[in-house]
């Protein structure tokens, strides 16, 4: 009708979940970084001065990312897409390098890292290709569509070199397996990790003796239904391949503190005082915290700076040791339960876009949260992931920013009225 305006009804629930989380971060920032020379909470020449700058800006990055109309982000998706891309070309050429990686670019002393907004740019590029000719996941073709829109982005990345955010790319598969990916290829997924980690901790050898022995076994149990022993034979042999380019892979490819980060998780070399200096400072700092924690500000382990970087990808740390279990469960629930409300709100889109988009949202959040409180715990190697609106860094809130009211303003359009 002329005239008529139309109204937009936005997911509050999300949005409440996103602004606590923010919060919370801010304020075990300013614990994590907080110095005697500190002239109070608006001391901007600080850490968590900064950091408050950042989620300032990041009400203007929402306002503009609401403002637009929800149609341009799938109109447009593509174009976001190849943008992204260059970006990260760019750092080729104009890139600055901090701690070995060529990830950012300097503007006036503001560093801004392209990789945190890439994500956005490939969950739209992903809806876009899903949802544009009904794809049909099942079908090759489609698949290794998809898995180059993945792979382009995830190997400039590693090129920097950051595999640590490269690595962030296996949780589409998530979305890809809502939308008809067969279940095979999460099985193989977990198995081609299980093998990995296998063959690191006992060795190519005893792994390919022990696929041996399991692949004679199912044989066995199946001889009534005449299994296709050729079959047997080349997983078998594929097993085996496998566990040996693992072993080729990280004695000749890997380097040195990769291989160290392992063996420590693996509990092959025990480092306290190198490469798992941080790990282990991070596991006293929680088992610091007991059950209530130390209170703010209050942690000896934060407050000694004995955990490098604890504003960044060590954060959870602060939160273990300052606010114990109870604290720690309260930021764990907070995150699974936005994860579970974005994956609510997208079954309910009407759009196939809007559903991909959605749940490529829920599966990196959920890939960012599992390793960066893995990592912390000591589960994970160190890989550089951080926590999402938790950890310092201009680039890393807006870009989950970004990825998140993205699919807010989607959602909201499906509540529009005139």
């Amino acid at each position: 009708m002329a005239g008529s305006r139309t109204y937009v009804r936005f997911d509050w629930l999300m949005i409440f979940m996103y602004i606590a989380l923010v919060i919370m971060g801010w304020i075990n920032i300013y614990s994590a970084s907080l110095s005697d020379t500190a002239k109070g909470f608006w001391d901007f020449d600080q850490i968590y001065g900064k950091q408050i700058i950042w989620i300032g800006l990041s009400i203007i990055l929402i306002i503009f990312v609401l403002a637009i109309e929800s149609k341009f982000y799938e109109r447009f998706a593509t174009l976001i897409y190849i943008a992204s891309l260059l970006s990260l070309v760019g750092l080729f050429v104009l890139g600055k390098t901090i701690s070995g990686s060529t990830s950012w670019y300097d503007f006036g002393g503001v560093s801004i890292q392209p990789s945190e907004f890439v994500k956005a740019a490939t969950a739209l590029a992903l809806a876009k290709y899903v949802s544009d000719i009904q794809t049909n996941m099942k079908d090759l073709k489609n698949q290794i569509g998809a898995l180059m829109i993945l792979a382009l982005p995830a190997v400039l990345i590693i090129l920097q070199p950051d595999p640590g955010s490269a690595l962030i790319y296996a949780a589409f598969v998530f979305p890809l397996y809502r939308e008809g990916l067969h279940g095979v290829y999460l099985l193989l997924g977990l198995f081609a990790v299980m093998l990995f980690v296998s063959t690191l901790a006992f060795g190519a050898i005893w792994v390919a003796i022990g696929v041996v022995i399991l692949a004679g076994i199912l044989f066995y149990r199946n001889r009534k239904k005449r299994p296709n022993i050729i079959k047997y034979i080349f997983v078998v042999l594929g097993c085996i391949a496998f566990a040996f380019s693992v072993s080729y892979i990280f004695n000749n490819v890997f380097k040195q503190h990769h291989r160290d980060r392992f063996n420590i998780v693996l509990g092959k070399e025990v480092d306290s005082r190198g490469i798992g200096y941080n790990t282990h400072q991070s596991e006293i700092a929680i088992s610091n915290g007991g059950w209530l924690g130390k209170g703010w500000t209050q942690g000896t382990q934060t407050k000694g700076n004995f955990v490098p970087e604890q504003h960044t990808d060590y954060i959870f740390s602060t939160v273990g040791e300052e606010w114990g279990f109870v604290g720690s469960m309260v930021v764990i629930l907070l995150f699974v339960g936005l994860i579970l409300r974005i994956i609510f709100r997208a079954e309910k889109q009407k759009s196939q876009f809007g559903r991909v988009y959605g749940y490529s949202v829920a599966a990196i959040l959920f890939f960012h949260f599992f390793v960066n409180v893995g990592m912390v715990l000591g589960i994970f190697p160190t890989v550089g992931i951080p926590l999402p609106f938790f950890s310092y860094g201009g680039s890393a809130l807006w870009g989950f920013t970004i990825l998140l009211f993205i699919f807010v303003k989607l959602d909201g359009a499906n509540y529009h009225y005139s």
